[in-house]
């Protein structure tokens, strides 16, 4: 997992809770690099579970609740980040429909070792999208959080509904369903 994930995680947790508890939960945490994540690194995606289950532990929160709100901040933080990913996306069909076929592929020319799900996308009917998430790491909430920070940032009534799947193999999978409330 790219360690940008691993700073704007951190970045999440001082911003909101604290240095304090940043430093709690990476003692908590036990990691192999006490914490020191550079954003372009490469680094096991069990550590940032580690963090969050530590980050669970010292807050009373769920973990899907902390990997939901997580998505959501990663999504408000890659759209300043990044803001050429969002050059030709007008609205939140726009930005989902494009994830595989642009935006990963931007993603893998600026980090070529990310290992990145997989988001095919359909239009079953006007006003609708259907995403279906697959991945060896089950980030689900995350992808969950960064809908949801999607159709925050473009301000569109949007319902999503969720539907997780049975593996396939080694691979997480989980259907979501979004229909807009204008059409």
């Amino acid at each position: 997992m790219k360690g940008v994930v691993f700073t704007e995680f951190m970045e999440l947790v001082e911003s909101r809770m604290g240095l304090d508890m940043l430093d709690r939960i990476i003692t908590e945490a036990d990691l192999p690099n006490d914490g020191a994540y550079t954003s372009v690194g490469t680094y096991d995606h069990a550590e940032l579970v580690r963090l969050v289950v530590a980050l669970s532990n010292a807050t009373g929160m769920d973990i899907p609740a902390l990997v939901h709100l997580f998505g959501q901040h990663l999504f408000q933080r890659f759209s300043v980040t990044y803001p050429m990913l969002f050059q030709d996306a007008h609205t939140v069909f726009d930005f989902l429909s494009r994830i595989d076929d642009v935006i990963h592929v931007e993603v893998r020319k600026l980090y070529p070792d990310a290992e990145l799900p997989t988001l095919p996308c359909e239009r079953p009917a006007p006003g609708e999208l259907v995403l279906l998430y697959s991945s060896p790491r089950g980030f689900a909430d995350l992808a969950a959080g960064l809908i949801d920070g999607c159709i925050a940032h473009f301000k569109e009534p949007i319902r999503v509904t969720r539907t997780d799947l049975e593996k396939e193999g080694n691979l997480h999978r989980t259907r979501f369903h979004l229909v807009s409330a204008t059409a």
